[in-house]
C-alpha cells in the first residue's frame, strides 16, 4: 500500500527535445575524468599519481577531512593528467582507459545476514558512499551520525529528465540488494517516490515505504518528498540516494565490482535524435552529442543535468559525477530590441503579462539560455510562492542567506533545502537573481559555523 502525496504548486516547463526511450551504447571513450567539484565540500587528497595504473573500482583519491570517504576510478587505466588551480587546488583527475577492462573485487556481499557496521564499511572501501547524501547541507553524509530516515525519489519532474522508470527496468535485483543495505543503516523508514501514474521497479521492492506523488515540478525532487514526510528539524539528518545510484550500490554488493554504468539521456531542442545511450561516469561527452547530434560548431549550451540545475560544460568535456542526463540547448547569445514591450508567444511565463504561454498549456517550447533581463534587487511579486511547494518562505530565507543571518536561516528551515529546490523560484525570478548560488554560499556558511 501506498501514501498518495499531491503537489498543488510548481510549474512544468514543457520543451522540446525529449528523449525517444531507445537506447543505445555510447562510443567508448578513451578518456574519463574525475572532477572533486562535483562532490561539494570534499578536500581531495590523492592516493593515485600521474602514471599510476588503477583497476575500476580502485580508489584514486579521498576526503582530508575524513579518509574513510574514498572516490575510486570508473575504469581501469592509467592517470594522465591531474590539473591544478590556485593553491594547488585539484581541478581533475584524467584518465585514460585501458583497452581491456578490469575490476578491483571487494568479493561478493551477504546483505542479509550483514550487521550496520559492515554494510557502511563495506560501502566505505568500495567507493560507494559518495552516493549517500545528507540534509542538512546538501554533502556527502557523514558516515558518523546515523540519519532518522533514508529518502529515494524515483520520479524526474524536471524538464527533459531523464525516465527513471526507463533507465531502472530489468534492475529489480541491483535495486532490492542497494534498498535492503541502506534500511540497515537507519532506525528510521527507507521513504521512496514513484510517479503516480509510474510502472518503476521500484515499486516493488520491500522494505520500503512507498509514496506516489503527482503535480507539477518539483513534485520529483527529493527535497518536496522529505518537506512533506518528515521535514528535518535541528539536531536531525537524513540522507538521500539518486535512484540510478542504486543501481551501482547493488551491483557493487552482488557481484564484488564498482561498475559504474549508467544509463544517460541525450535530449534538448538542439539535437537531431535525442535518445538514451549507455555509458560510464566521468566518459567524454562528444562521444554521445556528435554521434548524429549537433553540427560541431553549432551555437549550442551543452549541459551535464537538466536545464534547471545542471553544470554548464564545454562540447569536449566530461559527464558529471551524479548526472544522468545531457542537455543542448541553443546558447542565448543574441539581442531582442525592444522584447519587454511586446506580446510574447515563444516563452513560458507565470504571468500573463504579454506573454501568451497560458493560451497554450500543452505546446512545447524551443528555449535558449537568455535570461531576458539582467541583475537587479529582489522585487516582490508573490511568482516564487506559486511554485515553491515547501512549507517554507522562499524570499525570506534567501534574504536571510544573503546577510548570513544564521539564526534566521534556522527559524526559516534551512536545514532541509538544497540548491536544486529554489531551481524554480530562480526561473520565474523577474530580478534575474542567481537563487541556487544564493542557497549554495548560504549552506556552507552554517556547515562551517554550525556543522
Amino acid at each position: 500500500m501506498s501514501n498518495d502525496i499531491r503537489i498543488k504548486k510548481g510549474l512544468d516547463i514543457k520543451l522540446k527535445g525529449e528523449a525517444e526511450k531507445t537506447l543505445e551504447k555510447a562510443i567508448l571513450s578513451n578518456f574519463y575524468t574525475l572532477r572533486p567539484e562535483d562532490f561539494h565540500g570534499v578536500t581531495p587528497k590523492l592516493i593515485s599519481k600521474v602514471g599510476t595504473k588503477v583497476k575500476a573500482g580502485e580508489p584514486v583519491f579521498y576526503d582530508k577531512s575524513n579518509e574513510n570517504v574514498k572516490f575510486v576510478s570508473p575504469v581501469a587505466g592509467e592517470v594522465i593528467e591531474i590539473a591544478r588551480g590556485e593553491k594547488r587546488r585539484i581541478l581533475s583527475i584524467k584518465l585514460q582507459a585501458d583497452k581491456e577492462q578490469t575490476y578491483q573485487d571487494y568479493g561478493v556481499f551477504n546483505v542479509d545476514a550483514a550487521k550496520p557496521d559492515e554494510v557502511k564499511a563495506h560501502l566505505l572501501a568500495s567507493g560507494c558512499w559518495p552516493f549517500v547524501k545528507q540534509r542538512p547541507y546538501d554533502v556527502i553524509a557523514n558516515p558518523d551520525k546515523s540519519p532518522k530516515a533514508i529518502f529515494i525519489s524515483g520520479y524526474a519532474s524536471a524538464p527533459l529528465a531523464a525516465d527513471l522508470d526507463f533507465t531502472l527496468k530489468g534492475k529489480e535485483a541491483a535495486l532490492q540488494a542497494a534498498v535492503t543495505a541502506l534500511g540497515k543503516l537507519t532506525e528510521g523508514k527507507v521513504h521512496v517516490s514513484v510517479g503516480a501514474k509510474s510502472t518503476s521497479p521500484l515499486a516493488g521492492l520491500s522494505g520500503i515505504t512507498l509514496h506516489k506523488v503527482s503535480g507539477p515540478h518539483p513534485s520529483g525532487n527529493v527535497g518536496t518528498l522529505i518537506n512533506r514526510v518528515d521535514p528535518v528539524n535541528k539536531g536531525e539528518v537524513v540522507w538521500t540516494v539518486a535512484a540510478q545510484d542504486l543501481v551501482i550500490i547493488g551491483e557493487l554488493l552482488l557481484t564484488g565490482k564498482f561498475n559504474a554504468e549508467r544509463i544517460v539521456a541525450l535530449a534538448g531542442s538542439s539535437i537531431e535524435k535525442p535518445r538514451y545511450f549507455t555509458t560510464k561516469i566521468g566518459s567524454e561527452v562528444a562521444t554521445m552529442i556528435y554521434d548524429k547530434g549537433i553540427p560541431q560548431k553549432a551555437r549550442v549550451r551543452v549541459i551535464s543535468g537538466n536545464v534547471l540545475s545542471g553544470k554548464h560544460i564545454k562540447p569536449d568535456g566530461y559527464l558529471d559525477y551524479y548526472s544522468n542526463v545531457i542537455t543542448v540547448i541553443p546558447e542565448g547569445d543574441d539581442y531582442e530590441l525592444f522584447g519587454w514591450n511586446k506580446p510574447v508567444f515563444n516563452k513560458v511565463s507565470t504571468t500573463r503579462a504579454f506573454t501568451f504561454s497560458w493560451l497554450s498549456p500543452n505546446k512545447e517550447y524551443d528555449l535558449n539560455t537568455n535570461t531576458n533581463g539582467e541583475h537587479r534587487a529582489f522585487v516582490v511579486t508573490g511568482g516564487y510562492e506559486e511554485v515553491f511547494p515547501l512549507d517554507i518562505y522562499p524570499m525570506q530565507i534567501l534574504k536571510a542567506c544573503m546577510y548570513n543571518d544564521l539564526d534566521e536561516m534556522e527559524a526559516l528551515g534551512m536545514y532541509e533545502v538544497a540548491p536544486e529546490d529554489f531551481a524554480l523560484t530562480e526561473f520565474v525570478c523577474v530580478s534575474k537573481q542567481p537563487h541556487q548560488e544564493i542557497i549554495r554560499k548560504g549552506l556552507d556558511v552554517m556547515l562551517k559555523e554550525i556543522g
